[in-house]
């Protein structure tokens, strides 16, 4: 059992209040995934021509001074860095290429790369909701788009790794309640194609599908219309890419997803009491989607 909101803003009067509400969602939904929890957060903050690259530091203490330095000299171009204890957005006009060598030369720091994207930032952690949004200052967060998920695990272990959201490819972020019954042969099918899952966890199966999918020339939508076309399990999907926003449930809907829409948002969750202090929620069109049906919105 997990747990999974999501908060699309259309009032940009609200975009200054995106991690306040946000942040109230998320910690809803701790009784369904009390071990870990993770959150994809969009917005505006990053010039054209650059990219925003969410890193985690695994060592005691991370130097990210020296982190982005290698950077820098790799790529002979500047960056500017946002320090948040052992996680850092670097932004940069620098190549993919240039990045990766830079992070090679700085190995000692011990980073991982949680997500890459023009309008993306992207945080997992172990522990409580409320405890990640605070350590990490969620709540006063802006942007346009949010999506959270919080972890029960039953497939695989808890780690930060095996944390939702995943994000196969520059600004993709997929959440996911439920379990896969056949992610081994599709992971193998992916492998064929030269795609490589990091973790075991069966939710970075579907993610990396979709990423692949999109790769391949697909919409976010026909994406996900070949993950009900392919996956057998039980399933309920949100996924976000920089301009659009998706949910999906399988065929038997058992995994729980309410959506509530207005002129100012669209927000979903996995239970109604996650929506309930949102603004204007009394005058919402509340529904839940129906099996196989895909809900997408465009940003």
């Amino acid at each position: 059992m997990c747990g999974i909101v999501g908060l699309l803003v259309r009032d940009q009067a609200l975009e200054a209040h995106l991690g306040l509400h946000f942040s109230a969602m998320l910690e809803e939904m701790t009784t369904r995934g009390p071990d870990s929890a993770g959150m994809a957060i969009y917005d505006r903050g990053v010039p054209n021509g650059s990219r925003r690259w969410s890193l985690r530091g695994d060592g005691d203490s991370t130097n990210w001074k020296a982190v982005q330095s290698a950077v820098n000299a790799s790529s002979g171009t500047s960056s500017d860095i946002e320090i948040i204890d052992n996680i850092a957005f670097l932004v940069t006009a620098a190549s993919e290429a240039a990045v990766l060598e830079g992070l090679k030369h700085a190995a000692e720091e011990r980073i991982t790369v949680v997500g890459v994207g023009h309008a993306m930032k992207l945080i997992k952690d172990v522990g409580l909701p409320r405890e990640i949004c605070e350590h990490y200052g969620v709540g006063s967060m802006t942007g346009y788009m949010a999506l959270g998920h919080t972890r029960m695990a039953t497939e695989s272990a808890v780690t930060t790794d095996g944390a939702h959201p995943f994000s196969p490819r520059n600004d993709l972020a997929l959440v996911h309640n439920g379990s896969f019954s056949n992610h081994a042969s599709i992971r193998s099918q992916l492998s064929d194609a030269g795609v490589e899952c990091l973790t075991d966890n069966d939710t970075e199966v579907a993610a990396q599908f979709i990423g692949h999918r999109m790769e391949l020339g697909d919409d976010l939508e026909e994406a996900m219309r070949h993950v009900l076309k392919e996956f057998d399990g039980f399933f309920t999907l949100v996924v976000t890419a920089e301009r659009s926003f998706s949910v999906v449930r399988d065929a038997f809907a058992c995994k729980p997803m309410v959506i509530a829409e207005t002129d100012a948002y669209v927000a979903v969750a996995s239970e109604y009491h996650a929506l309930a202090s949102l603004p204007g929620i009394d005058d919402a069109r509340v529904f839940d989607p129906q099996p196989e049906e895909i809900h997408t919105w465009a940003v």
